[in-house]
């Protein structure tokens, strides 16, 4: 893989990678955008095949940030870490987070790391003993566990969507098929059965899925049967990327497809534009699961509990407004659209503040 035509490919301004030898820890770290402000995203710990695999995720998950970032209407750029974790189970230590931490500094704040899969708020505050530049510890570092918040806006991105197709923003009657129900998925497997919702729930990990089962009454499919083929009101990715494609597309019998994961489609544009064709609404994945960003950059930035609290709410509006936009057409790249007008504005924004507006007024003082 040619990294700086990838990067060129993506926008990034910058990708470092790292190798410390004491602890063996193998790092990436991706700045996809600064433009809006410092960039914060998630450190992500996976054991992938390749480091081909690594740098692809890496790209694709910054670039997702600084989308969210934007659309969700924050001062914040966009960017995102992987470890690369030598074999599937390797436990996390204090030693190789610290290593992080001290990787995450070299950077001097331009990123800011924070949990994903593979990481918790031990981890961050761990990291947290090298850099100041970590969210989403308890102790050391703040901000705590963000998934209650992506969660919730999940389900407010939902309400939008059952409102755009015309049907009432009730879940009483509602199926809903949820793939994976570790942090946000669990939480948002919760609000949906206090709302009414009948839950199915897949998860390559068989307790977490018993957990969804026993605590919240969810229904839980055998390897027999394939979630993507299930009639269901809605499906909600919760767990890896990638996951709808061509092939799993031409299947669903879902009206509506809404949740936490990342990067849900494969080819943002392929894709995005076959969920359209099948009119399935698609709640662009940046915008439906903003809220665990929302949480932690608003307390970066200063926000009060009721401004990040008020942010997560719109997530709702945000996403009706995407989705008008959309039309007949890709809500995906209606999204993009909609970030990238948010970035143009910010930027424009700077620069007038920079150079003044040449009346003498004193807006640039």
């Amino acid at each position: 893989m040619n990294v700086l035509a990838e990067m060129q490919s993506y926008g990034h301004e910058r990708v470092a990678f790292h190798h410390d030898a004491k602890t063996g820890l193998k790092a990436i770290i991706a700045i996809h955008s600064t433009v809006l402000g410092n960039a914060l995203g998630g450190t992500r710990r996976w054991a992938y095949a390749t480091e081909g695999d690594a740098l692809y995720d890496v790209l694709r998950l910054s670039e997702g940030m600084t989308y969210k970032a934007a659309a969700s209407g924050l001062q914040m750029g966009g960017a995102k870490s992987v470890i690369i974790m030598p074999a599937q189970g390797h436990q996390p230590t204090e030693a190789e987070a610290r290593a992080m931490g001290r990787f995450v500094e070299t950077l001097a704040g331009k990123y800011i790391a924070a949990e994903d899969v593979g990481v918790s708020p031990q981890y961050c505050d761990w990291m947290a003993l090298e850099t100041k530049h970590v969210m989403g510890g308890n102790t050391v570092s703040h901000g705590g566990d963000p998934s209650p918040f992506t969660a919730q806006g999940c389900f407010n991105s939902m309400k939008a969507c059952l409102a755009h197709t015309g049907r009432k923003v009730d879940f009483s009657n509602l199926t809903v098929a949820i793939q994976g129900v570790g942090a946000t998925g669990f939480r948002l497997a919760k609000l949906l059965r206090a709302a009414g919702a009948a839950v199915l729930v897949t998860d390559v990990h068989v307790p977490t899925m018993k957990r969804a089962v026993e605590e919240l009454g969810c229904v839980a499919l055998g390897n027999d049967r394939n979630l993507f083929e299930e009639k269901v009101d809605i499906l909600a990715p919760c767990a890896l990327g990638g996951i709808l494609d061509a092939s799993t597309i031409q299947h669903l019998k879902c009206e509506i497809v809404c949740g936490t994961a990342n990067n849900q489609l494969r080819d943002p544009v392929a894709d995005g534009e076959m969920l359209a064709r099948r009119g399935i609404c698609y709640a662009p994945d940046f915008i439906a699961n903003a809220g665990g960003l929302i949480r932690l950059a608003g307390l970066y930035l200063g926000m009060t509990e009721g401004e990040i609290d008020h942010k997560i709410v719109e997530i709702e509006a945000t996403t009706a407004t995407v989705l008008k936009q959309a039309g007949s057409g890709s809500s995906g790249a209606a999204a993009i659209a909609f970030a990238k007008a948010k970035i143009a504005a910010g930027a424009a924004k700077k620069q007038m503040a920079g150079a003044g507006c040449g009346s003498g007024c004193g807006c640039h003082s």
